[in-house]
């Protein structure tokens, strides 16, 4: 009989605990670990995705093979942002995910999504358009429900805040043109970007979509505060209306 090697997995509430797998010969993952740990050294950015959530993981589960959760997660996701960006409840329907290893995922998406604000709020907004792109698509892309957001600007288009006015369903973020003027005057904003998702991955605008960034425009013109742009985030991309000529 082989001798028994104990292999770590975490169980849906995030407790490490050993299977005993039986065989003849030295698991092929003995090693690994600083194999990988090595070529990450040296390129870290030659990596396929797989191989850098497998790093990732290695702090999670310290034991085990975790090379099959990596790829159980990325085919369960999609991407590797669509890991980062999936909600933890979904993340814990994977196989060997449990509590822990979710926290640490989203937490890997939170340091992601602070760097990305803080290259937009270095700068004025219209001159680091790309890396508002960006941030908008790290942080709605993989959202399972529609989410309103509004990015209010000061008179030199630097960031004042960035803030989630509305969730929905998936298909429908109620949004209130009114509420959006009164907080831009809370903030003494200048201008405002309004932002959204498509749970569907389509980011084309919608005959709604128009209608509702119409009222805002409306409601905002008054108070002297201009609507730059209505970007539109989907897994596909992001539209901005400035772009498409709708407003």
């Amino acid at each position: 009989m082989g001798r028994l090697i104990p292999i770590a997995i975490e169980d849906a509430g995030g407790r490490a605990g050993f299977d005993l797998e039986q065989t003849a010969h030295r698991p092929h993952h003995l090693g690994h670990r600083d194999r990988l740990r090595s070529r990450a050294a040296q390129a870290m950015g030659a990596l396929p995705d797989y191989e850098l959530l497998e790093l990732y993981l290695f702090r999670s589960l310290p034991q085990g093979d975790v090379k099959p959760l990596a790829k159980r997660l990325l085919d369960r996701f999609g991407s590797l942002a669509g890991v980062l960006g999936a909600q933890a409840e979904a993340l814990k329907t994977v196989k060997g995910v449990g509590s822990q290893v979710a926290l640490d995922l989203k937490l890997l998406q939170e340091a992601a999504l602070r760097i990305g604000r803080a290259e937009v709020a270095r700068r004025p907004v219209i001159s680091s358009w790309s890396a508002l792109l960006a941030y908008a698509k790290a942080a709605l892309a993989h959202q399972p429900r529609e989410q309103f957001r509004v990015i209010f600007l000061d008179k030199k288009n630097q960031l004042i805040a960035d803030e989630v006015m509305n969730e929905g369903t998936v298909d429908h973020a109620p949004v209130y043109p009114r509420e959006v003027a009164r907080r831009a005057l809370e903030l003494s904003a200048s201008a405002v970007i309004l932002v959204h998702n498509h749970p569907s991955g389509d980011p084309t605008p919608s005959s709604a979509d128009v209608d509702m960034t119409r009222q805002v425009v409306e409601a905002t013109r008054v108070l002297r505060i201009s609507v730059h742009d209505h970007l539109v985030v989907g897994r596909e991309g992001v539209a901005s209306f400035k772009a498409l000529g709708l407003m």
